[in-house]
Parts: C-alpha cells; sequence; structure tokens
C-alpha cells in the first residue's frame, strides 16, 4: 500500500540541502559586505581632509599624506613658528600654549629655558611686541627621516624703538595623528634647536 508520506532519508536530504545552501548563502553575504565595507572605510579615510593652497587643512578630502608631505610640512613649520615667536603681552600665553602641541619636548624645553630667564616677564613688564615678518623652511629628507632649517625675521617693537633679528632654528619632522584643531598637519616638531640670533641693522 502506498503512503502519501515521502521516504524518511529523502526529506532529510532535502533538508540537509536546503540548509546548506542557506549557509553558503549567508557566508558569501557576510564576505561580500566585509568587503564592501574594508572598500568604503578605506576611500573614507583618503578622503577624509583638503590641504588648501596656503597650506591650511579642510577636514574634507585628503589625497595621501606622502604626496602633500612638502606642502603641510611648511604650513606647520609656519603655523609653529607664527605661534612661538609672534608675541605680545596679550596673546603669548595661548600662542605659547597652541605651540607646545606643535612640537615634543624640545620645544618645551626652550619654552622652559625662555620663562626661566625671563623673556615672558619682561614682555610683560615693557608692554614689548615681538612680530613675525617673515618665515623661511626649508625641509630635506633623508630615508624615513625629516630634517629642516627655518630662518625667521622678526622684530622687537620696544616703543620708542624697533629691533630686527634674524633667527636661525632646526630640528626634525615626525609623522603623527592628526588632531583638529591643536595639531591639523598630523606632524610633530623634534630635536628642535635654536641655532643663531642675530640683530639686523634697520636701515633709516
Amino acid at each position: 500500500m502506498k503512503t502519501p508520506y515521502k521516504d524518511i532519508k529523502t526529506i532529510l536530504k532535502l533538508n540537509r540541502f536546503i540548509v546548506l545552501a542557506v549557509v553558503i548563502c549567508a557566508f558569501l553575504s557576510s564576505a561580500f559586505s566585509i568587503w564592501i565595507a574594508y572598500s568604503t572605510n578605506k576611500k573614507v579615510l583618503n578622503s577624509a581632509f583638503a590641504i588648501n593652497t596656503d597650506g591650511s587643512v579642510i577636514p574634507l578630502k585628503l589625497i595621501t599624506q606622502k604626496e602633500n608631505f612638502e606642502v603641510e610640512a611648511m604650513a606647520h613649520l609656519q603655523l609653529f613658528h607664527q605661534y612661538f615667536y609672534n608675541i605680545d603681552a596679550s596673546n603669548y600665553e595661548s600662542n605659547l600654549e597652541k605651540a607646545l602641541w606643535l612640537g615634543n619636548s624640545s620645544v618645551d624645553n626652550i619654552y622652559r629655558q625662555k620663562k626661566a630667564d625671563g623673556v615672558y616677564n619682561r614682555l610683560l613688564q615693557y608692554s614689548l611686541v615681538q612680530k613675525v615678518l617673515s618665515i623661511d623652511s626649508k625641509v630635506q629628507q633623508s630615508g624615513n627621516n625629516y630634517s629642516f632649517v627655518t630662518t625667521s625675521i622678526f622684530e622687537i617693537n620696544r616703543g620708542t624703538v624697533i629691533d630686527t633679528y634674524e633667527l636661525v632654528t632646526s630640528g626634525n619632522l615626525i609623522i603623527v595623528d592628526r588632531n583638529f584643531p591643536n595639531n591639523p598637519h598630523g606632524l610633530l616638531i623634534i630635536n628642535y634647536f635654536e641655532k643663531t640670533l642675530k640683530k639686523i641693522n634697520n636701515e633709516d
């Protein structure tokens, strides 16, 4: 006598086939999702920031840091020297705080030495204005090592007298994580050193 029920083995084989098909589809779907997520993340990381023509960083698009390293290095050094040397009684604390984000302990050591020598006290006592006139940096690469030499021209306004100076500084640059707005270029000054400081005779 025939029964309307299929053979139990046939049913089990069919169930096993369905389960296996579902597992394979789920695996392929997961693999595809992971690949899409990785691809999208990579594109986002490489298009998160933009570098303006003046070296400023806009958080929109980034091609690669290597391609833009020279532009960013110049902008980083420009920013640091402006903060560290373009100071007066009203802004020196905030400017120096910003400058210290752009360098390591070698910058902090020079800051502490200047403070111990009374540089900032004289700034307050005599209401001096130290204004940076120009900053010229040269960056050299040797393997993974980046070194720089920067020549800054600045003047100190003492009220009735304005003296102009030329300062030559040097150091190295290393790549670090970007930190908006404290360190937008993702670079850090190390081995910072004030090489020479000389007074420039002002022309009448």
